[in-house]
């Protein structure tokens, strides 16, 4: 097994094919006899020894949960036994994992030029009317700071969020269907931690949100990417890939995605809803660029097409209200939501009572439609602002009609690691595109983002790195 694929594993390489299995059949992939991927095929795909397949079939054999047939393989047993006490504690297996987090280093050092944020300029943010808000909340609620929230969320946040789904994006989740966590990447954690396993399958685009897939590593699981382009996806790729790796979820930012901006057809939508079905592969939409478009509107969510519950949607609210807020609401239908909400009373307890209803007071606000269309036409005005000091640089890239990223290609032979050095050494941040690739390959790319310096500083900071990459 690739080592990227996971963790620094404390169990050997064969118990993990065998919890691997194991959780397999536990829910349900083979009926009774059944016959299951060979040595071989199993070996490749898990890019391990044929050794190590063969231990682990064999221990499989020895709990009468797989039967060998001579010269034929092997085959699911119609008898389940208890795994043995010796598989006990394999969950723990990358307990110790730390993980290197190179976006996270470079986001924290100061720099005059920070284009490595994909964070909106505190100068654009409605900061003023939040703390009328506040002090309406306070007189309100006298005892909020006093009171814990329900682990569910505010149950008035949650009313107001499955109105507002219904009428401006289609989507009919009732108020138990919502969960209010602490952010995305809180939502993504505690979906990943349910669902995934160590050398369990997770497809990813490429590239992709580069915590996400630290997530993903650190429970041990298998990156599988997809490529996305300006069209969407290769839906015949993705079909593929279901097929042969199984999956237990796609993670996807279909909507102005990050970092290229692409957003994927409504068509292709109904399509890959149909794929989750046939190939029983969950669907996670992170959805945090919804209402950052330009001109037109985005398709409706993947969850909107969706009929058989094979699709969790996470709608992030605090990159364009209030970041310190950590507002995001996660709808899915139940029993999964059950899981969440185990999930969420164990990490915290319940998001805090009172920047749900500062968020609250502010989304149901006038102000928040006000704010929205001031906000799209500033970061249009920021994106056409990097477009044309690049424009005459030879570097590529497709215009986004929404988001906070520009994501662009150097010519040979910049060098865009030694690009990213001589940057820093003047004050001015990017993101590697190798960072938000799940492969580490896109060593040509660079992720610019346009949305939280101001236009002046934005101006002269893209000047001056277009004239790094001509001195290199």
């Amino acid at each position: 097994m690739k080592k990227a694929a996971g963790a620094e594993q404390s169990h050997p390489l064969f118990r993990q094919v065998y919890q691997y299995m194991h959780n397999r059949m536990e829910r349900g992939e083979w009926k009774a006899h059944d016959k299951l991927p060979s040595i071989r095929l199993l070996a490749e795909e898990l890019k391990v020894h044929r050794l190590t397949v063969f231990k682990a079939y064999r221990e499989l054999t020895e709990d009468g949960r797989v039967y060998v047939k001579d010269k034929s393989g092997y085959y699911m047993s119609p008898v389940s036994s208890p795994t043995k006490e010796s598989a006990e504690g394999d969950g723990a297996a990358i307990s110790s994992y730390m993980l290197a987090n190179p976006m996270s280093d470079i986001q924290r050092m100061p720099v005059s030029y920070q284009f490595s944020q994909a964070l909106i300029d505190p100068g654009l943010l409605p900061n003023l009317f939040l703390s009328d808000y506040v002090k309406k909340v306070f007189d309100l609620y006298p005892k909020v700071m006093g009171t814990y929230s329900s682990v569910q969320g505010d149950e008035e946040l949650r009313e107001t969020l499955s109105r507002h789904f219904r009428e401006q994006h289609r989507l009919h989740l009732s108020p138990r269907e919502l969960l209010i966590t602490s952010g995305a990447q809180q939502a993504i954690n505690l979906i990943a931690g349910i669902v995934l396993g160590p050398l369990d399958a997770v497809l990813v685009e490429r590239p992709t949100y580069s915590v996400a897939m630290d997530i993903f590593r650190r429970l041990g699981a298998r990156l599988v990417p997809v490529e996305i382009t300006p069209e969407g996806y290769d839906l015949q790729q993705v079909e593929e890939l279901m097929r042969r790796h199984r999956p237990r979820m796609f993670y996807m930012n279909p909507t102005h995605h990050n970092p290229t901006g692409f957003t994927v057809p409504a068509r292709q939508r109904k399509l890959l809803i149909e794929l989750a079905e046939r190939y029983r592969c969950l669907l996670v939409e992170d959805d945090p660029f919804r209402d950052m478009y330009f001109a037109e509107p985005p398709p409706p969510p993947f969850f909107a097409y969706d009929t058989e519950g094979w699709v969790i949607y996470i709608s992030s609210f605090s990159k364009y209200v209030a970041p310190g807020l950590r507002i995001c609401a996660v709808g899915c239908r139940y029993p999964f939501m059950e899981q969440l909400i185990t999930a969420k009373s164990l990490a915290d307890n319940g998001t805090p009572i009172l920047n749900q209803k500062i968020f609250l007071h502010y989304y149901t606000s006038p102000r928040l439609q006000q704010h929205l269309g001031k906000l799209r036409i500033a970061l249009q005005v920021h994106k056409e602002i990097v477009e044309e000091e690049l424009a005459a640089t030879g570097w590529e890239w497709t215009t986004p009609q929404g988001g906070l990223n520009l994501w662009v290609k150097l010519p040979e032979p910049v060098s865009v690691s030694a690009l990213f050095v001589r940057a820093m050494e003047q004050s001015i941040s990017f993101v590697p595109g190798e960072i938000l690739d799940p492969l580490g390959e896109m060593k040509s790319w660079l992720r610019l983002s346009y949305s939280f310096a101001g236009e002046g500083v934005l101006r002269e900071g893209i000047r001056r790195l277009a004239a790094l990459a001509r001195e290199l």
